[in-house]
C-alpha cells in the first residue's frame, strides 16, 4: 500500500483534474445503474400494469430524499399509463432508458478522458523524477549497476506503472462506484436476495486476491531478468567490434540465450499465475450468479416471498452488472502486483542517496587563485586500497604530471578533484579550503576534463562543443575549435558544424574525437585542466594535432596531466611517479633522469632520449 501511494503522490499539480474525474465517474456510475434499474418498470409495464387513475394522485411534493426521484418518475410513469395507455407508458420508459443511456456514456468518456490526463501527467513525473535522480547519482553507483537495466528501469518498469495506473484510479474510484450502486438498486429490490449475495461475492473475491499477492514476486524476477537482457544487448551492441574481432560471437549468443530461457520460464511461470485470475474469476461469478438464480427463482415461485417476475429479472441483470467491475477489480489486482513490482525497483533509484553530499552552508568558489593541495589523502574503493598518504600541490598556472604504470592510482587521484569520489582519509583543499566545503557546481565550473575516452553525444558537432552551454554563439564555437585544431576537418564535413557525428561519435576517427572533446573544454574555459591520457590511443599523426591543441588548451592555465607517453610531459613543473597507489618519486623531468629510478627506467622503455 505504501508503494502504490508512493506512486499516486506523483499526481500532485494535477489541480482540479482528480475532482473532475470522481464527478464524472460518480455520474457514469450513477447513471448506468438508472439505466439498467429502470427495466424493472418497463417490464412491470409489459406484464402486469393495468391503468389505474386513482393511483395517480399529487406530485411528488420536492426533497432531498433519493426517493423523490423514484416517487417523480412513478408519478410520471402512472399518469402515462393512465393517460396514453401502456404504449405510452412504455415509450415514456424506453425515452428515459435512451437518455439515461446517452448520460452516462457521456461521463464515462468524460472521466476516460480526465484518467488519461492523469495517467499521463503521473507518468511523465516518474519518468522526469528517475532521470533526474539517476543524473545526479555518483559515479560510484555506475560502475555497480548495469546500464542495460537502469535503461529498463527508466523505460519498461516506467511502462508498466502507466499501464497499472488507470486500472488502478477505476479500482479506487469508479469500479466501487458502480458495486455500491447496484447492491442499492439490488437492496430496494431485494434485501433478502442481495444479503444472499453478498455472502457468496467475497469467497471468489478472496481466491483472486491470493493469486494476485503471488504474482507480484514472479514480476519481480521477470523485470529483474528483462534488465540483465536489455543489459546483454547494450554490451553486445558497444563491444561488436571486439565480438567480431575475438570471433566470440558464438559464446555471446549462448550467454544471451540462457538469459532469455531463464527469462522465458520466469514468464512463463507468471503466466500460469496472471492468466488464472481472469477464467478463475469468471468461473467463480458464473456460479455465484447461478445460486443467485437458484435462491430467486425459488422466491418468485414462492408468492408470500414478494419478489415478482419482472423485479427479479431486473434484479440478475443488474446482479450480471456488479460481476463486470468486481472482475474488473480482480484483474487489476494482478496489473497493480505487477506495477508495484516494477514501481519498487524504480524507488530504488529514487531512494538512493548519493555519496558525495553537499554541505547545506558549502560555500561558492568564484575565482581559483592559489593552488589545489593533496593533504596525507588515502582512497579505497569499498575495502580495496588504492591510494596511500598521497601529498603534493597543484599551484595556480603550475603543471603536475603523474606517470607510472597501469592501475597504480593515477586516474583516481584525478577523479578525486571534480570529487567523483571523497578521499577515505586525509583531505583535499582549493585555496585553503576542503572540497567537502565547497559547493559542487560552483567546484566544477572551474574544471575542464579531457580523458582517453573521447565522450560524445549522438548531436551534432556545435552542440557538443557547446555541451552544457545553452546561449553558446557560433563565432565561440568556431573559435574553440580552431584552437583544438578541429575546424578544418569540421568544415570539411557534409553540413559542417551541423553534421550529426553519430552515437559515441562513431562517424568520426579517434582523433576528430578527441580534438572535438578538447574543443568542448576550450569552450568551458576553465582554470584547472585534468588530461587523463588524452593522446595515448592514437596514431602518430592524430598525436600530433591532438598534442598541439592540448598545448594551446594548457596555456596560462593549472593542469593535471596523466601521461602514457612520457614525452608529453618534459616540461612540467612536477612530475610524480606513482606506483601501487603511492609516490615512489618526485621532481622535474632532469631530477628524475638524474635519479636514474622508477621514472628511468619507464623512460628506457618508451625509449625516450
Amino acid at each position: 500500500m505504501k508503494t502504490y501511494l508512493r506512486i499516486l503522490s506523483y499526481a500532485r499539480g494535477l489541480g482540479w483534474y482528480i475532482p473532475q474525474y470522481i464527478v464524472t465517474a460518480l455520474l457514469y456510475a450513477m447513471f448506468s445503474v438508472v439505466n439498467i434499474a429502470l427495466l424493472a418498470p418497463m417490464l412491470d409495464v409489459l406484464f402486469n400494469k393495468e391503468p389505474d387513475a386513482a393511483a395517480v394522485g399529487q406530485p411528488p411534493v420536492f426533497n432531498y430524499d433519493f426517493n423523490y426521484f423514484i416517487d417523480v418518475f412513478n408519478y410520471y410513469l402512472n399518469v402515462y399509463l393512465v393517460e396514453k395507455g401502456p404504449m405510452g407508458a412504455l415509450v415514456f420508459v424506453a425515452t428515459a432508458i435512451l437518455i439515461t443511456a446517452f448520460l452516462s456514456n457521456l461521463f464515462r468518456y468524460l472521466a476516460a478522458i480526465l484518467l488519461a490526463i492523469i495517467r499521463t501527467r503521473v507518468v511523465k513525473n516518474i519518468r522526469n523524477h528517475v532521470f533526474e535522480k539517476t543524473i545526479n547519482l555518483d559515479i560510484s553507483y555506475f560502475t555497480t549497476e548495469r546500464k542495460g537495466d537502469l535503461m529498463l528501469k527508466i523505460t519498461s518498469d516506467v511502462q508498466q506503472i502507466e499501464a497499472a495506473i488507470m486500472d488502478s484510479i477505476k479500482v479506487i474510484l469508479l469500479e466501487p462506484a458502480l458495486i455500491i450502486g447496484y447492491f442499492i438498486s439490488l437492496f430496494m429490490i431485494s434485501p433478502k436476495l442481495t444479503l444472499y449475495s453478498l455472502i457468496l461475492l467475497p469467497l471468489s473475491g478472496g481466491l483472486i486476491a491470493g493469486i494476485a499477492k503471488r504474482l507480484k514476486q514472479a514480476a519481480a524476477l521477470t523485470q529483474s531478468s528483462l534488465g540483465r537482457i536489455s543489459n546483454q544487448v547494450e554490451e553486445a551492441i558497444s563491444g561488436i567490434r571486439l565480438i567480431k574481432a575475438f570471433s566470440a560471437q558464438n559464446y555471446i549468443v549462448k550467454k544471451f540465450k540462457r538469459e532469455v530461457d531463464n527469462y522465458s520460464r520466469l514468464s512463463i511461470a507468471m503466466a500460469r499465475k496472471f492468466d488464472l485470475a481472469s477464467p478463475v474469476s469468471e468461473f467463480l461469478g458464473i456460479a455465484v450468479v447461478a445460486m443467485v438464480l437458484l435462491i430467486g427463482g425459488s422466491m418468485v415461485l414462492d408468492k408470500n416471498s414478494g419478489l415478482e417476475a419482472a423485479y427479479f429479472i431486473t434484479f440478475i441483470i443488474l446482479f450480471s452488472r456488479v460481476l463486470q467491475p468486481a472482475k474488473a477489480v480482480s484483474n487489476s489486482l494482478t496489473t497493480i502486483q505487477r506495477a508495484l513490482a516494477s514501481a519498487d525497483r524504480i524507488f530504488s533509484i529514487i531512494d538512493d542517496r548519493p555519496k558525495i553530499q553537499e554541505k547545506p552552508d558549502a560555500v561558492e568558489i568564484k575565482e581559483f587563485r592559489q593552488a589545489i593541495v593533496f593533504d596525507h589523502v588515502s582512497f579505497a574503493y569499498e575495502n580495496e586500497p588504492v591510494l596511500k598518504d598521497i601529498n603534493f600541490t597543484l599551484a595556480r598556472g603550475k603543471t603536475v604530471a603523474l606517470v607510472g604504470k597501469s592501475g597504480g592510482g593515477k586516474s583516481t587521484i584525478a577523479d578525486l578533484i571534480p570529487r567523483f569520489y571523497d578521499p577515505t582519509s586525509g583531505q583535499i583543499t582549493i585555496d585553503g579550503i576542503p572540497l567537502t566545503d565547497v559547493k559542487l557546481e560552483s567546484l566544477r565550473q572551474h574544471l575542464g576534463i579531457v580523458t582517453q575516452q573521447s565522450i560524445l553525444f549522438n548531436d551534432t558537432v556545435f552542440n557538443n562543443i557547446a555541451f552544457g552551454q545553452e546561449n553558446a554563439s557560433e563565432e565561440e564555437v568556431i573559435r574553440a575549435a580552431k584552437i583544438a585544431n578541429a575546424h578544418d576537418f569540421i568544415m570539411a564535413m557534409p553540413q559542417g558544424y551541423q553534421t550529426l557525428v553519430g552515437e559515441d561519435g562513431s562517424k568520426l576517427s579517434g582523433g576528430q574525437r578527441q580534438r572535438i572533446s578538447i574543443a568542448r573544454a576550450v569552450m568551458a574555459n576553465p582554470d584547472i585542466l585534468i588530461l587523463d591520457e588524452a593522446t595515448s590511443a592514437l596514431d602518430s599523426h592524430s598525436e600530433r594535432l591532438v598534442q598541439e591543441a592540448i598545448t594551446k588548451l594548457m596555456a596560462n592555465r593549472t593542469s593535471l596531466v596523466i601521461a602514457h607517453r612520457l614525452s608529453t610531459i618534459k616540461h612540467a613543473d612536477e612530475i610524480l611517479v606513482i606506483e601501487k597507489g603511492q609516490i615512489v618519486e618526485r621532481g622535474t623531468h632532469e631530477e628524475l633522469v638524474a635519479k636514474n629510478g622508477v621514472y628511468q627506467a619507464l623512460r628506457a622503455m618508451q625509449d625516450i632520449q
